[in-house]
């Protein structure tokens, strides 16, 4: 009888091993019923079964099976939809913190870059006057590169050949090989200590116009970023493989830190000649004074030399202004129809006000048509130089009142302003071209370099080489369905 009670069939009933169970109770619970029924059996439950045949049993089985764990995250597949309930890069644990990198990537689509590995020949020496500018008419060396575009400014050696441009294989556009290569330079830099992989996500933000409507300006979210201790972002900007993956994918990267202030920025400083406007107004000045008539490619070399930072500022433009000596007081209203507004200017403005952030121009410049074009655009703030006109004569004496608006005092009104607002710096961005922009640019919390020399597109926390100013607000997350609702 004991045998007999030991091997009783409740002591081998069949159960559900792990494996076999699923992620539903009424499946696993449900009273048995034959695989088949008679012919003669109709019902309810024959409708019903013969529907659940027909359309519900297309469904995929989820795919989840246990207890939700980080190795068995939970997950929903249903009618081709796959979920993840579960995201590592979604937002940190309470009471921790987690630092992300933006890198947006703009492609240079009107300055394609063709290949220059094979250096051509040198041209013959130029004419003196162009030598003066630097030597850049006669060198290969392209016109972005830094610290000069002078091929004797390189204390060592000249640089290695530049890189084949990809983007002529993989696509004039942001391709997805171009992400893929900058995912892949971007590990190779040392992760924050405890950190082990990083973790990416990226935006379209704009498209081309063509047909083809393919990315030009994307936003690529990297966590975390790479060391601070090993590498400082400053640092990181300037790096030469960054530079070098520009070079080989006609783009330019704006690296910035993931805070509130990169998303809303509350005051934009710009510089104005050649920034606001396409030209500098001190040569418009001297193109206007015939005797002597090389006065205007004078005044044009001092220009470049002191925007490139080999002259000091201050002193430059005391002897620019000596030399424009005689001209009458109404040359300012003569040169207004003359100034040309860059592109973009008009609706990044618009689209500035709309967000509720404050404007300035602090220009190199001269007061006058400082103030008049900070009154046609609308921005808020207008600082030039003043120059003495004779009571007498109503012409300009060739002296400037009080300080120049060089490159510190750009920093200091930069900073007034922010302080008249009650703005953060790390709130302020600075556009300029010039050397003389630097310090203002460096006190910002973003300094952008906008089609500049190339001592400042290395100095600049970002540089934009584009057509259009608006492409500024792309820095800022903006999307162009969004930019588009916003100069509209």
């Amino acid at each position: 009888m004991t045998d007999q009670a030991s091997t009783s069939p409740r002591a081998s009933r069949p159960s559900l091993t792990p494996g076999m169970r699923s992620s539903s109770f009424l499946k696993e619970h449900q009273q048995y019923r034959p695989p088949q029924k008679p012919e003669s059996h109709y019902g309810i439950d024959t409708v019903v079964e013969d529907l659940q045949t027909a359309s519900t049993s297309q469904r995929r089985p989820s795919l989840f099976k246990g207890i939700p764990s980080p190795e068995n995250p939970p997950k929903i597949v249903d009618s081709g939809v796959t979920h993840d309930l579960t995201h590592p890069n979604c937002t940190p644990r309470p009471g921790s913190y987690t630092d992300r990198l933006i890198a947006t990537i703009f492609y240079k689509t009107n300055s394609p870059r063709a290949s220059n590995a094979i250096r051509p020949p040198q041209s013959p020496p130029s004419q003196k006057g162009s030598q003066s500018s630097g030597g850049a008419a006669d060198s290969s060396i392209p016109p972005t590169m830094a610290p000069s575009s002078s091929i004797e400014s390189f204390p060592l050696e000249p640089p290695e050949a530049e890189p084949e441009p990809l983007d002529h294989l993989y696509g004039s556009y942001v391709s997805p090989m171009c992400i893929t290569a900058f995912l892949s330079l971007m590990s190779t830099f040392p992760l924050p200590q405890g950190a082990t992989e990083v973790t990416s996500s990226h935006r379209c933000l704009k498209l081309d116009a063509s047909q083809e409507h393919r990315p030009v300006v994307v936003e690529l979210t990297l966590c975390p970023a790479p060391s601070p201790d090993y590498l400082p972002l400053n640092d990181l900007r300037k790096h030469e493989a960054i530079y070098r993956f520009e070079r080989e994918w006609n783009v330019d990267i704006a690296l910035r830190r993931d805070t509130l202030a990169r998303r809303y920025p509350r005051l934009v400083v710009f510089d104005m000649d050649s920034t606001l406007i396409t030209q500098e107004v001190i040569d418009l000045l001297a193109a206007t004074i015939k005797d002597p008539p090389d006065l205007a490619a004078r005044v044009a070399d001092i220009t470049h030399r002191a925007m490139l930072g080999e002259l000091e500022f201050d002193s430059a433009f005391r002897e620019r202004v000596k030399l424009l000596t005689g001209l009458p007081e109404t040359i300012f209203e003569e040169l207004r129809p003359v100034l040309n507004v860059t592109n973009g200017v008009k609706p990044l403005l618009r689209a500035l006000k709309k967000l509720g952030v404050k404007t300035a121009v602090l220009s190199g410049g001269f007061l006058p048509l400082t103030s008049w074009l900070a009154g046609q655009l609308g921005i808020d703030y207008a600082h030039a130089n003043e120059v003495v006109i004779d009571p007498e004569t109503r012409r300009l004496t060739g002296e400037v009142k009080g300080r120049i608006v060089g490159k510190e005092r750009k920093r200091e009104l930069l900073i007034e302003i922010a302080q008249k607002e009650g703005i953060a710096l790390e709130q302020v961005v600075a556009v300029g071209d010039g050397a003389n922009d630097l310090l203002m640019m460096d006190a910002a919390g973003l300094g952008v370099a906008w089609n500049a020399k190339p001592r400042v597109q290395m100095e600049a926390s970002a540089r934009l080489n584009g057509d259009s100013l608006l492409d500024l607000l792309y820095l800022f997350g903006f999307t162009d369905e969004e930019v588009q609702q916003l100069i509209a």
